[in-house]
């Protein structure tokens, strides 16, 4: 079955994102199917194509009106008719929902985004049964479970309802799972026959970083934000209070920033986010309420004010960082003082809830004490190993960039393995460590551990230590975890080896985050880089924004920024040209086009743009994301070796990529690679030979200097020749 014509035809791609091409097979061909995927890695697409590719409508179970607001005005960007898509909610009069019910009888919507509260009423259930419907999709999926960190009770219902309307396949999506809430999911509706896809939930452009709390917090956000003016960010913040008083802080001293919370009535919330969306405001301080479903791909910081309650609500909200595989900057701040507040808040609710709470707080304790890699750290929670040296992304946080001290830890290794074994393997992590250090409490009592050889072995180290070193073996898969008793920590196959055989473990010492311990290290992430003809690039957003305004959609409902520094590499002059860019199919380009190729045309002509015809219509082999990725790496003085690597192609590839980039006119500085490749004299003696040749024939070249260099040398010296004389 052909999904890519359509995924042309109405999203301008010419390929799919890592495991979207099976995932919308699995729902064409009528299956039920559970995708994890994290956000920023094209999840509404899954459900999206399909159903404008299927007969019938698709029923969309979304938790939020803003979300659905934002993906009906994608979905109509695309399209020339409105009624593709609707939303039934509780914001529409009588009306509205007449005409959502007469597009759907005319087979004229394929996509029906519902709450589901409203999928409830009766009204509305016996209206579908009658429709032709083609899929139910449900976003945003963990909220069915109570370990997901946004349970909803209303989503229990989901399977009832589903069934009463028709026995339509369904498709479940998230963007953060464990083990346990998959399960939970999957059971709960009854599909534990889905097909199951997991893609992998590493956000390789994000930067990782906490910072010790301290009561300078205020004055380094600001720090932080102003050295990132007019770009888009998120702060967030637990309580209502927090919000308004940090976006008052930010406003007095000169940056755009409005709050967002629950407290704030709902008209206002609508104008700060839209302020948001438009870009009127760079910054939203904001209670965890907002951004699900916000889908700006800009967003280039996320900043945690207050530690989240669980790993999988940090990893969500981190997650609207750099939608666009752009630059996107993470920083939490972090005071154990934080922790005990949410510990007392869930001192009133039951019991259960309570574990649940105290076991996903201690996980987020770990991220935020560890000294390892971070990204190491997090994907291990959502079950997922990660190669810290040579992983996409691997040195893409504060630990990596600044390791702390490591120390030989066999033979503490070996005495807590042991601990954990001759404990029946029933203890949770504070347990064993009690144990360890010699403390005795009613559960060890009860079992008589206070009186066993081994209790107190390790009382020459502190229970700190103990913590710290059960989350680094945890990590190398010496124990794990148990999902049902959860917590309770037990040997693995490889933790047994371990105390058969022990060998050398190296074990980094922890972050004390401690009131004092205010001098934060303020480390870079990688800037993000210079993109093509930026002088366009920066027309071609004033004209998005005006376009955007007009039609009262978000500016990138209209293009989003890649297809725009597309258009400053290619100039397309017509909508034909402009269809070939990436991100723009034909609907598009129809819809929105004339002005922008008009734009273009006149910049061309001004500045007499030499326009490389073959970069315009036939492909360069190459999509924009990869010269994309090529500028901006460059810019950031990678080794060529490793963007090559990092891309999956070879050396010379890389080169016939940089040439397409230097000889559309775009500058590509790479003076910083070739002194791996030529020392100074060398570079001097090609630079003359091009200064006076006839023509840039590289086969000329190789003739003239007679073997003294070889192709790939005199190719990249091409390339920083054109750069320096000929841009």
């Amino acid at each position: 079955m052909d999904v890519h014509s359509p995924l042309k035809k109405f999203f301008g791609f010419s390929k799919f994102k890592g495991l979207q091409e099976e995932v919308v097979k699995s729902i064409v061909n009528g299956k039920n199917t559970f995708v994890i995927m994290p956000t920023g890695g094209g999840k509404s697409l899954c459900y999206q194509l399909p159903a404008l590719m299927q007969e019938g409508t698709a029923i969309v179970v979304s938790p939020l009106i803003a979300l659905m607001k934002n993906q009906v005005d994608a979905i109509r960007g695309i399209s020339e008719n409105n009624g593709v898509a609707h939303v039934l909610n509780s914001s529409l009069n009588k009306t509205d929902v007449a005409q959502v019910k007469d597009d759907i009888s005319n087979g004229i919507t394929k996509l029906l985004y519902v709450a589901p509260e409203s999928l409830v009423k009766e009204e509305y259930v016996a209206f579908l049964k009658t429709q032709k419907i083609s899929f139910v999709a449900i976003d945003e999926a963990h909220c069915i479970s109570e370990w997901g960190h946004d349970f909803r009770p209303e989503y229990r219902n989901l399977k009832h309802i589903i069934k009463a309307i028709d026995d339509v396949p369904v498709i479940c999506l998230t963007a953060t799972a464990t083990e346990k809430v998959q399960e939970d999911i999957l059971k709960t509706l009854g599909i534990t026959d889905a097909n199951r896809f997991k893609a992998s939930f590493n956000r390789a452009n994000l930067f990782y970083e906490v910072r010790p709390k301290t009561k300078e917090v205020e004055k380094d956000i600001i720090r932080f934000v102003k050295q990132r003016v007019g770009k888009s960010g998120i702060i967030y913040c637990l309580s209502r209070k927090k919000v308004e008083e940090i976006a008052q802080i930010l406003q007095v001293n000169g940056l755009n920033a409005v709050p967002y919370h629950a407290g704030l009535d709902a008209k206002t919330r609508v104008k700060h986010q839209d302020m948001f969306l438009m870009e009127n405001c760079d910054i939203v301080v904001a209670t965890i309420a907002f951004g699900m479903g916000i889908d700006k791909p800009d967003v280039r910081f996320v900043i945690h004010h207050d530690i989240p309650k669980s790993l999988e609500s940090y990893y969500q909200e981190t997650g609207r960082a750099g939608r666009d595989d752009g630059e996107g900057y993470c920083l939490a701040f972090y005071a154990y003082k934080d922790i005990e507040k949410l510990e007392k808040f869930m001192a009133s609710k039951p019991v259960a809830e309570q574990e649940i709470g105290h076991a996903l707080l201690q996980e987020v304790v770990g991220y935020a004490e560890t000294s390892m890699n971070r990204r190491k750290y997090l994907l291990h929670y959502f079950g997922e190993d990660f190669d810290e040296v040579n992983g996409e992304g691997a040195d893409m946080d504060d630990n990596s960039r600044n390791p702390k001290k490591k120390h030989e830890a066999k033979e503490d290794v070996v005495k807590l393995l042991s601990v954990i074994k001759n404990t029946m393997q029933k203890y949770k992590s504070k347990a064993v460590v009690n144990t360890l250090v010699g403390k005795e409490n009613a559960l060890l009592t009860s079992h008589k551990t206070h009186t066993q050889p081994f209790f107190g072995i390790g009382k020459d180290k502190s229970a700190g230590y103990w913590m710290a070193l059960i989350r680094q073996i945890l990590v190398v898969n010496f124990i794990k975890k148990e999902i049902e008793q959860y917590g309770v920590v037990k040997l693995t196959e490889e933790g047994k080896k371990y105390l058969e055989n022990p060998t050398s473990f190296l074990m980094t010492e922890d972050h004390v985050y401690s009131e004092e311990n205010d001098n934060a290290i303020i480390t870079n992430a990688k800037s993000s880089a210079g993109v093509t003809d930026v002088n366009l690039v920066k027309l071609l957003k004033d004209l998005r924004k005006k376009v955007a305004t007009k039609l009262g959609v978000p500016p990138f409902a209209v293009f989003q920024d890649p297809s725009l520094d597309d258009m400053a590499l290619k100039y397309p002059t017509n909508l034909e040209e402009l269809a070939t860019v990436h991100g723009v199919g034909e609907g598009k380009a129809r819809k929105f086009g004339k002005e922008f190729v008009k734009i273009i045309a006149a910049y061309v002509d001004e500045n007499e743009v030499l326009r490389p015809d073959d970069l315009i219509v036939k492909s360069t082999g190459t999509n924009s994301g990869l010269k994309l990725y090529i500028i901006q790496n460059t810019d950031r003085k990678l080794p060529l070796e490793d963007i090559a690597k990092s891309k999956g192609i070879e050396l010379p590839t890389l080169i016939k990529e940089m040439e397409v980039i230097i000889y559309s006119g775009t500058k590509l500085d790479i003076n910083y690679a070739l002194d791996d490749f030529l020392d100074e004299d060398q570079q001097e003696e090609i630079h003359e030979y091009f200064m006076e040749a006839e023509s840039d024939n590289i086969q000329e070249a190789l003739d003239e200097f007679d073997g003294d260099y070889d192709e790939d040398e005199l190719r990249l010296m091409r390339i920083k020749f054109i750069n320096e004389v000929g841009n």
